[in-house]
């Protein structure tokens, strides 16, 4: 381990102490002077849930998922922090230096920095001067976005605000000298109606008080209790996250108190009646309990999933921080985002889509462009995604690639590939009592089309590629159709 890691934990751990840190001196936040942006209708509005909530996973299991995160479907990921600095094969560098001793890992140390260089000398270079929270704002806006995730600390420890219990190792002592988190959730807040939600892993690989209750067999709990715990009870307190999405849990539940502080969240904090959690609270709860399923990172099961459930998937296809030595191919395109998405919302889940921004702040162009393209794409074909629910199938039995959500009585087709002669087959859809139409979303007037042999017969409209409403991926809305 790092020695000068190893004093700013020890001298972290010291002032926590001093202070005697518990969870009812946490400041509470102050109001902004800038009301947040009335909501559009997208979202209906949620019930006052006032049941009281037991510690238990029985009680807290038994919590209606707030409407609202079901009917966005689409959020943005953010993974940023000290990492970004070496911005060299993930986020996981220090770990892969220190922890595993990868080859490459430990041989870009030898060849680019002093033999005494140490993970913490990396943070006076996480400077952010080039960030522009409102910049970000009006991007995550522009994608089509619902509601955002930023890192608030992720497994080496640094946190992204203030915090009383990160002495010396948080944005404000060290680094860009400015609360990452708070710029951000002010101009999320003041500039669009998305909501804001927070990532935090409870552990930390190198922190000494985890590492000696770790040792223990998780029979102490100093770490869990001095640190990871008091810095859920500060987010929450202080930026009021609509999402606390919680990460890095090896560890019984037990020795995070995940229930007792779940409770409280959902009976006693100020968000208790809007927040959505996910799964990751302690050993064996992943796709099991909590809020919303992750059940493992970009999972993507392809069938109905009978639990509300999120793909959280990468732009890049091999790291959540950004990487300097990412090659074009190394990105997701926009075909192969749309099919991701299509096939998630389909059988019930919501993508969570990250993007990994440099040590100065800036988002590089290519995640501005997948972020700016699936915009446009939602623009034309939103009415098939927003509030939509799975239909009773969730692909064709017959043409590959096509996927269906349903919302208000219409049935709406994902068409991945253009039909080559304009003729698609679907094998799913079939003609109600009712008046029977099939559009084209982006497209004025109706399609031809006809049944025969049990297959659907569509006719698409026969339309230069300048012509089409988009250029990726088309939505058929089918009325009257069962």
């Amino acid at each position: 381990m790092d020695i000068a890691v190893l004093i700013v934990f020890a001298v972290s751990v010291t002032v926590c102490a001093s202070q005697s840190f518990v969870r009812d001196e946490v400041p509470i936040a102050k109001e902004t002077s800038k009301q947040r942006l009335e909501e559009p209708n997208t979202f209906a509005n949620e019930p006052s849930l006032k049941k009281k909530y037991e510690p238990t996973w029985e009680s807290l299991d038994s919590r209606p998922l707030p409407e609202w995160y079901d009917q966005a479907k689409f959020g943005i990921f953010i993974h940023w922090g000290v990492f970004s600095v070496p911005s060299f094969v993930s986020e996981w560098f220090w770990w892969y230096w220190k922890g595993t001793g990868q080859k490459n890992v430990v041989d870009f140390m030898k060849e680019n920095y002093p033999p005494h260089f140490t993970y913490a000398d990396f943070a006076k270079d996480f400077t952010a001067e080039l960030y522009d929270p409102d910049e970000w704002a009006d991007l995550f806006k522009e994608s089509g976005a619902q509601y955002v995730v930023l890192t608030s600390k992720h497994h080496e420890g640094y946190t992204n605000w203030p915090s009383n219990v990160s002495w010396n190792w948080n944005s404000m002592d060290v680094g860009p000298h400015r609360d990452l988190v708070g710029d951000l959730a002010n101009s999320i807040r003041n500039r669009t109606y998305l909501k804001f939600g927070l990532y935090h892993s409870l552990f930390e690989w190198f922190n000494p008080l985890y590492l000696a209750d770790k040792a223990s067999n998780f029979t102490t709990r100093r770490y869990a209790t001095e640190k990871s715990i008091q810095e859920l009870y500060e987010l929450v307190n202080t930026y009021k996250p609509d999402i606390v999405w919680s990460d890095g849990d090896p560890g019984p539940v037990e020795y995070w108190n995940s229930t007792g502080f779940l409770a409280w969240l959902y009976n006693d904090s100020p968000v208790k009646d809007m927040v959505v959690t996910n799964d990751r609270w302690g050993a064996g709860c992943m796709c099991k309990h909590g809020g919303y399923f992750t059940c493992q990172d970009r999972y993507s099961p392809g069938v109905l999933q009978h639990h509300k459930w999120e793909n959280c998937m990468t732009i890049d296809r091999y790291s959540w921080g950004y990487r300097r030595n990412a090659n074009i191919q190394d990105f997701l395109t926009i075909e192969e985002i749309i099919s991701t998405f299509a096939s998630t919302i389909s059988c019930g889940g919501n993508m969570l889509m990250n993007v990994g921004p440099t040590k100065d702040g800036m988002i590089a162009p290519v995640f501005q462009d997948r972020l700016r393209q699936f915009g446009s794409w939602l623009k034309v074909n939103g009415e098939a995604v927003y509030s939509s629910k799975p239909w009773r199938s969730q692909n064709d039995s017959v043409t590959p690639n096509i996927w269906y959500t349903e919302k208000s009585g219409a049935v709406y087709t994902f068409v991945l590939s253009w039909p080559k002669s304009n003729w698609i087959e679907l094998g799913e859809p079939v003609p109600g009592n009712s008046t029977n139409e099939i559009s084209l979303l982006g497209y004025r007037g109706l399609l031809e089309w006809y049944r025969r042999d049990f297959l659907l017969h569509i006719r698409m409209p026969s339309l230069n590629p300048s012509d089409l409403p988009c250029k990726w991926a088309w939505v058929l809305r089918l009325s009257g159709f069962v």
